[in-house]
């Protein structure tokens, strides 16, 4: 059945700097920052989380539903889209905007800077979410702060449950507003650096918030990542990687890949494992969307 995927497309501009950032910024003299990064390779993908999940969950089968909006520039990606077999329905126009667009800078050890230009995406809110029969679950992945905050009540209302991806929208919510986040969703899916984020503005540890959920996952990039219900957690080892290329987009492939076990009403565990075969084999391509998976890569 579809999934509705609420968050970002993007157009994402990627650098690649052939250092390290920690050699480059003086932690004494972060006051007065000034610094520039040589950069010999750069390339233009199509990124976002929204679209980022939607490829992942479709490699995988599944039926994703991007709900996001898109500048008067935009007419490219709906095209893409519209080839992928990804439905556009929810796909919304802004004139008068840009798409939104991330400029991301990677360096030798795969750390990451990113600037993010919001664009269209901060009307986002005013696509809603709505009860149908055939949509039984769904994914708040970065987004507009409004958006983010009425798809959830929306989501609820409508009796559809979803997973609560903050990534890098979390700064944008104080700990009321991520306690309630929290009470509304279904799962929470973190990496490891928004796990003590969410649990400093929050007040609550992990096994407490993960109470207050049917579960919730802290992603360990290269470590695997964990799976907490009602406050017992679970290691799931993580996936060797082949080949590590970019680190673009990892995060979402996860995520896609939860989305498909959820909607088939796996364990989170086993949901977690496929997240990780598929994250590891996206790292070895360019780009969020670049990759394509067979039954090999995926265990399906």
């Amino acid at each position: 059945m579809p999934a509705v995927i609420c968050g970002s497309l993007a157009f994402d501009t990627i650098m690649t700097f052939e250092g390290r950032f920690a050699e480059q910024i003086l932690p004494d003299q972060l006051h007065i920052l000034n610094v520039s990064f040589l950069v010999p390779a750069l390339r233009r993908e199509f990124g976002g989380c929204a679209g980022n999940i939607a490829y992942s969950l479709k490699q995988l089968g599944g039926t994703p539903l991007p709900m996001a909006t898109v500048g008067s520039d935009g007419a490219e990606y709906v095209a893409r889209l519209d080839t992928l077999g990804i439905s556009t329905e929810f796909v919304r126009e802004v004139e008068g905007a840009y798409t939104a667009q991330a400029m991301i800078m990677t360096d030798r050890d795969n750390n990451q800077i990113t600037a993010f230009h919001p664009g269209a995406m901060g009307q986002a809110h005013t696509t809603q979410i709505a009860a149908r029969a055939d949509i039984n679950i769904g994914i708040i992945s970065p987004d507009g702060r409004d958006a983010m905050l009425q798809h959830a009540e929306q989501f609820k209302a409508a009796g559809i449950p979803f997973v609560f991806d903050p990534g890098q929208g979390l700064p944008m919510f104080d700990g009321k507003d991520l306690a309630h986040f929290v009470e509304l969703a279904t799962w929470v899916a973190v990496n490891d650096y928004e796990a003590k984020l969410l649990c400093d503005r929050t007040g609550l540890s992990i096994a407490n918030l993960s109470k207050c959920v049917e579960g919730l996952i802290v992603t360990l990039g290269a470590e695997g990542c964990e799976v907490w219900v009602a406050g017992e957690k679970t290691l799931v080892p993580p996936v060797k990687a082949a080949e590590v290329v970019d680190p673009t987009g990892c995060g979402d492939a996860f995520r896609g890949a939860l989305l498909f076990g959820l909607e088939k009403r796996w364990p989170l565990a086993r949901c977690a494992e496929l997240g990780n075969r598929v994250g590891a084999h996206k790292i070895a391509y360019r780009g969020g969307q670049n990759y394509t998976l067979s039954e090999k890569q995926t265990g399906l």
